[in-house]
């Protein structure tokens, strides 16, 4: 009992207390559990309740008292943490309430490295189902997949209070549901950005792969390298093909075939056809400008999430791919990154027409929204 109460001391669990209290509501939401809950709920770790193993540690399946279905993440040891950073994001984490992330529900703090209890998502990760399950994911379902995980990236980018950067996308920490609903996972990693501060300097640990190349140079991350990451993601649901094999990376492969005008030679036959050909070239665009190795020259992960949405809106319009529209109507169909006006069929304000108004900055929801109707009717 002593050395459980210095554990949950050092880990921040006093602060964390206090932080819960003055944040009204949340202690309701976000759980302190204790170690004996926990290994009730994993039968004491059982080898047979690991969902997941890496560098980090494991990942374990737990069922709590009230049968609610668990992941429970336990890192390695020897990992020092600073209580107060700790407690600052566990709290903010824990307050981050968004369809396509994965809900951190609380945390334990009476072990030496404290353990992070996530919601439990069903059907594995985005990664298992392209390169290990071999499951045929159809371009319309990687689109909805990719979409999703855009939105929520953007959200966490710039629609909360305190920006996050994730610092580790890739198709292993995207999670999917029994309805394929995308759920970008794995904290573990992820740093808050301080206020005033657009960039952070600090140890990464990622897979080569999708590392963005401009932290090799300058140790920095920035919600850019989070762009890159997803320009790799992107590729991968293009291709099939892994993040970086034989000393071979996607990425750099991609680049050359793009410049070369050779896409279709790496492209997953599987998914490609004569109807959406045109949709996997403006992803296949749009994925070349988020692997740009200047950062700056990236576009925000907001812009990728539109520009997503606007691809799926114009596949799915009765116009089809043949209908030509000039850059002017594009942009008032699709939007633009400064200035979306959209109705939402949700929630918004009525204007004199009548009509539920709204900006998409939030996207707290990834849904087709219903395009505002134009003045000469079309």
């Amino acid at each position: 009992m002593k050395l459980k109460e210095k554990y949950f001391k050092e880990n921040g669990g006093l602060l964390l207390l206090q932080k819960l209290s003055n944040n009204g509501g949340s202690v309701e939401t976000t759980k302190i559990f204790t170690t004996e809950e926990l290994e009730k709920a994993t039968n004491n770790y059982h080898e047979s309740r690991v969902l997941g193993e890496g560098g980090y540690g494991t990942v374990y399946k737990g069922v709590l008292l009230d049968n609610k279905v668990v992941a429970i993440k336990k890192s390695k040891g020897g990992t020092s943490i600073q209580s107060e950073q700790f407690v600052t994001e566990v709290v903010v984490l824990s307050q981050i309430n968004h369809r396509n992330v994965v809900k951190l529900l609380g945390c334990c703090l009476e072990t030496a490295v404290p353990l992070l209890v996530y919601e439990f998502v069903t059907h594995g990760t985005l990664y298992e189902h392209i390169h290990r399950k071999r499951s045929l994911l159809s371009f319309e379902l990687r689109m909805k997949i990719v979409v999703e995980t855009a939105g929520a990236l953007a959200y966490l980018h710039s629609s909360i209070s305190t920006p996050i950067i994730h610092r580790d996308v890739k198709a292993a920490n995207i999670l999917l549901d029994d309805n394929y609903t995308a759920k970008v996972s794995d904290f573990g990693a992820s740093r808050l950005v301080p206020s005033g501060q657009t960039e952070i300097q600090t140890l990464v640990l990622r897979t080569f792969g999708y590392l963005d190349p401009e932290y090799l140079q300058s140790n920095q991350l920035t919600e850019k390298s989070d762009v890159y990451s997803f320009g790799v993601v992107l590729v991968e649901l293009l291709t099939s093909k892994v993040a970086f094999s034989n000393d071979r990376c996607l990425a750099s492969i991609f680049v050359s075939s793009m410049d070369e005008d050779c896409l279709k030679q790496i492209l997953d036959d599987a998914i490609v056809n004569e109807g959406n050909i045109e949709t996997v070239e403006n992803v296949a665009s749009l994925a070349k400008r988020c692997l740009r190795v200047k950062g700056e020259e990236r576009p925000t992960m907001k812009e990728v999430a539109m520009e997503l949405e606007g691809m799926t809106i114009m596949a799915k319009h009765p116009w089809g791919k043949n209908a030509m529209f000039c850059p002017e109507e594009n942009e008032y169909l699709l939007g633009s990154p400064s200035d979306s006006y959209v109705m939402d069929v949700r929630r918004g304000n009525r204007n004199s027409s009548g009509l539920t108004t709204g900006m998409t900055t939030g996207y707290d929801s990834i849904q087709i929204q219903m395009l505002m109707p134009r003045g000469d009717g079309r």
